[in-house]
């Protein structure tokens, strides 16, 4: 048991078949035994969503020594709740999320599948990480974010993360000054949708949108890092109680 390697779990929300999750499993394979379980298509924007009514099913898409990839027909969350249940035969050293194809800092936080993953990890009380590279492209270069997951998921297979924390990590496009730790942008997405007719002359609504950045010159938060050519960590907790808002809440007790 003492000999055994460290057990990552990969999973993401852009599918099995995306260069992310290839790129992310590559840097994880020097790490340690790695199990893959991801969504067999893509599911962006699911957030923490599960799949109550439907059966799950999972099959083996490829297997070589100290990793076996597995495709699901769930959402991210889905896959990390079957693997952990009925696949894995130990509790997993680490669970990582993405590469993603895109952006996870800020608000999108609470939108991403990639960072839904990395906090039902959480839930299990499993370390985890969410990565996410702002770059959409489907041949994005993944060559740095792969470093930076190399060595983050390194530093916290040795030492660990604080129970209910996960952490949440975007890579800019392009040339990268290093890694800079820090908090959430402050701030969401504006004229979210663009509308269009369909072949019938109905409304129909694209997503789209921008997002509207409440604190620009805030050095210590991730839009501020991206922007500024840094990777941003951000840790993550899964309790969200508003303890400094708490205290006057009570208050309201009396009347009910």
């Amino acid at each position: 048991m003492m000999n055994r390697k460290p057990l990552i779990l990969v999973t993401n929300d852009d599918g099995y078949q995306a260069k992310g999750i290839a790129s992310l499993t590559e840097a994880m394979r020097d790490l340690g035994e790695v199990i893959v379980f991801a969504p067999d298509a893509h599911r962006s924007g699911m957030s923490s969503a599960i799949s109550p009514t439907h059966p799950l099913r999972a099959r083996v898409y490829r297997k070589e020594e100290n990793l076996t990839a597995y495709m699901c027909n769930g959402t991210p969350v889905d896959c990390v709740k079957l693997a952990l249940n009925e696949f894995v035969d130990r509790k997993p050293d680490l669970l990582v999320s993405g590469i993603n194809h895109g952006s996870n800092a800020g608000i999108s936080v609470i939108y991403s599948g990639t960072m839904g993953a990395a906090i039902e990890g959480c839930v299990f009380d499993v370390p985890s990480i969410g990565f996410s590279l702002c770059d959409f492209t489907p041949d994005a270069d993944f060559s740095f974010t792969m470093e930076v997951a190399r060595k983050l998921a390194a530093k916290v297979i040795d030492e660990g993360l604080p129970k209910g924390i996960c952490l949440n990590v975007n890579v800019p496009a392009g040339a990268v000054k290093g890694v800079k730790m820090t908090t959430q942008t402050q701030g969401k997405w504006v004229n979210e949708y663009h509308r269009s007719k369909d072949g019938s002359g109905r409304d129909v609504f694209w997503m789209t949108g921008n997002f509207e950045n409440w604190e620009e010159e805030n050095d210590n938060s991730d839009e501020w890092a991206l922007a500024n050519g840094y990777a941003a960590v951000v840790p993550v907790k899964i309790d969200m109680t508003a303890y400094d808002f708490l205290p006057q809440l009570k208050k309201w007790e009396g009347g009910y």
